[in-house]
């Protein structure tokens, strides 16, 4: 809790806080307002068209899965945090700790399986770490 309040309370010091983010592949942002390691991302689920083919249909790119239970786990398997995805299948949860963790979703209703877990470094406190996570449609 005094973690959250002194994160409060530094937004108000300091001000509104901008984060831009870099891709999934980029190195990680670092907050100017200090606090723990975030780790943020988008879920969807593809493929949703019968066929794919080389020039892909707009229509047919994955869709966004709302409600995803996004969990972060520590090399012990200890959970460290969950949040579950909004409207546009977007999610972001504040983790208290550095060090390598996984990043998995929980299976969702209608849809087959989970997708990989994700292993990532936190590198340091403050940073902002990118991790897309994609469910297979079983769609071919």
């Amino acid at each position: 809790m005094a973690l959250g309040l002194l994160f409060v309370l530094a937004q108000g010091v300091f001000g509104p806080i901008t984060i831009q983010l870099g891709s999934s592949t980029g190195p990680p942002v670092v907050s100017v307002a200090g606090g723990p390691p975030q780790v943020v991302g988008t879920v969807t689920a593809g493929p949703v068209c019968a066929v794919e083919t080389a020039s892909p249909d707009p229509s047919c790119a994955p869709r966004p899965v709302v409600g995803a239970v996004i969990v972060v786990i520590d090399a012990a398997g200890q959970e460290l945090g969950r949040t579950t995805t909004g409207p546009t299948g977007t999610y972001a949860l504040f983790v208290g700790q550095t060090g390598t963790v996984i990043v998995k979703a929980l299976p969702v209703d209608g849809l087959p399986g989970t997708p990989a877990p994700v292993s990532i470094t936190l590198p340091a406190p403050s940073t902002i770490n990118r991790v897309d996570l994609e469910f297979d449609t079983g769609i071919r």
